[in-house]
């Protein structure tokens, strides 16, 4: 069984099609996050250790179809912008929450934007704001440009390191190469939450400190 699927994966790795799948899920992930394009491109840098796909082609593909997908993301966001506005907005909790991200994007659109990268579905809510709350579009390009080379380079690199950590058994360094990618995503979200549960405690004790 574990002959046959690395036979499959190695067949289609060998394939020049192998490109256009990468730019194709990379493009889609980014503003239809049914299946993680990570995936895709750390299986492609896994066998790019044992000679094909090419890792720099690997790269610049997936880069290439988050950049894309991601503007995608944030033209639909700007000419929904109104009605996305006013389903987010609803209800005082919403429209709190919206708010205090249009407040975060003004100040640190360019960090959330590398940081929410690496977060499947994150990054959709994130570029699809941006369009809505008239994020600077070329701000905005420039810092997508960084995200999704930074992106397509980590992905890729993990598996290569991977595979190239298991010369013998690709599947191994397949394994090891999802597990660091699930493991950071993992982390930002845990870092994310903890973010958010504890910084109104701050913003609360620092009123409570200007009213003394």
């Amino acid at each position: 069984m574990g002959d046959a699927i690395l036979d499959a994966l190695r067949g289609a790795m060998d394939s020049p099609w192998i490109y256009l799948a990468i730019f194709g899920l990379a493009l889609v992930d980014s503003f239809l996050p049914v299946f993680p394009s990570e995936s895709l491109v750390v299986t492609a840098g896994v066998f790019a250790a044992h000679g094909a796909p090419n890792l720099v082609l690997v790269i610049v593909t997936a880069a290439l179809g988050a950049f894309c997908g991601d503007h995608i993301s944030y033209f639909i966001g700007r000419f929904a912008g109104d009605r996305l506005q006013h389903r987010l907005r609803g209800g005082k909790r919403r429209r709190k929450a919206f708010d205090e991200a249009e407040r975060i994007l003004d100040r640190r659109g360019g960090l959330v934007l590398v940081i929410a990268r690496y977060i499947p579905g994150g990054r959709t809510a994130a570029t699809l704001v941006m369009g809505a709350v008239r994020y600077p579009m070329r701000a905005f390009s420039l810092f997508d440009a960084l995200a999704t080379v930074l992106w397509g380079t980590y992905s890729a690199l993990i598996g290569y390191l991977g595979g190239a950590a298991f010369e013998d058994d690709p599947l191994k360094g397949l394994l090891l190469g999802l597990g660091i990618a699930l493991a950071l995503s993992a982390l930002i979200e845990a870092g994310r939450y903890l973010w958010n549960r504890f910084r109104p405690n701050r913003q609360q004790d620092g009123a409570a400190g200007e009213s003394r």
